[in-house]
């Protein structure tokens, strides 16, 4: 299985959104870290997408923690791994796979388009802290998601790829 990164984007997030939409591929949107002798931050990640149909959504995920396979018709997930590091795979059903290292030491957004699979596993002997924007806003009475099990995208490993 050949595996692939999502493509790097330096636009605007709005464009960046509209871009995996017309695509129907993942990208991923670097963004800078503040950092001085109080501490660090990220600003304005979110400008330009958020509509009041979406929310914002925060997960802690322990280590050896697997969250995957699934997928939504209608909305796009924006993930943002803040604290710790996560291994993010996104499949298409034509067959094209790809994956992604998140975190404090790659910090950006996966903007992850209706309809591809994905999920999510930590990286290392830590917790790991997500923060996602979701389009539409969670309906447990109708839910917007399909499932499938951790092992059904043949080829792809959660663990760790030793090269």
């Amino acid at each position: 299985m050949n595996i692939l990164k999502p493509t790097v984007c330096q636009q605007p997030l709005a464009q960046a959104h509209q871009q995996a939409l017309e695509s129907h591929e993942p990208l991923f949107v670097p963004f800078d870290v503040y950092a001085d002798d109080r501490g660090w931050s990220h600003m304005n990640l979110m400008q330009g997408i958020m509509n009041e149909q979406g929310q914002i959504n925060i997960s802690q995920v322990y280590p050896n923690v697997i969250k995957a396979w699934h997928r939504h018709q209608c909305q796009t997930d924006f993930w943002i791994c803040p604290l710790g590091h996560i291994k993010v795979g996104l499949h298409r059903d034509d067959g094209k796979t790809w994956q992604i290292v998140i975190g404090e030491k790659n910090p950006g957004i996966v903007i992850i388009p209706p309809t591809l699979w994905h999920g999510m596993t930590t990286v290392g002997p830590d917790s790991a802290l997500m923060m996602y924007y979701v389009t539409h806003a969670y309906n447990p009475q109708n839910p917007d998601e399909q499932r499938r099990e951790i092992d059904s995208v043949e080829g792809f490993s959660w663990g760790v790829d030793h090269k």
